[in-house]
């Protein structure tokens, strides 16, 4: 193993570019079921992208948000991760809080 501009190099190690929206992209053009799902997908990944914009926008971590909204930060982890995994819809109420959180308002916006 080699130093080389920072970074470390291994022998035979040659990594593979992968650009996600591309292969999104790509799958969704071949495979209906496959888009469909996305679409289906997609306010989930919009909303869990908007909260981690106004999270970093604010400049504060996940504890710090957590600590803002009075709950622990494993807590704040879930709702995070559970707006992928559809497993649970964070309220209204925890959406609205998590704004104030980052120092920002809860706006709804139907188009």
């Amino acid at each position: 193993m080699k130093k080389t501009n920072d970074k470390l190099s291994y022998p035979g190690y040659d990594p593979i570019p992968f650009d996600p929206s591309k292969y999104i992209a790509e799958r969704c053009a071949k495979d209906e079921e496959f888009r469909m799902a996305c679409e289906e997908s997609q306010d989930e990944f919009l909303t869990l992208d908007i909260l981690l914009k106004a999270r970093k926008s604010a400049g504060l971590t996940q504890a710090e948000i957590a600590y803002r909204m009075g709950m622990n930060p494993a807590s704040l982890a879930r709702i995070e991760a559970s707006l992928v995994s559809r497993r649970h819809s964070p309220s209204l109420s925890t959406l609205r809080k998590y704004a104030e959180a980052c120092g920002m308002k809860l706006t709804i916006l139907l188009s």
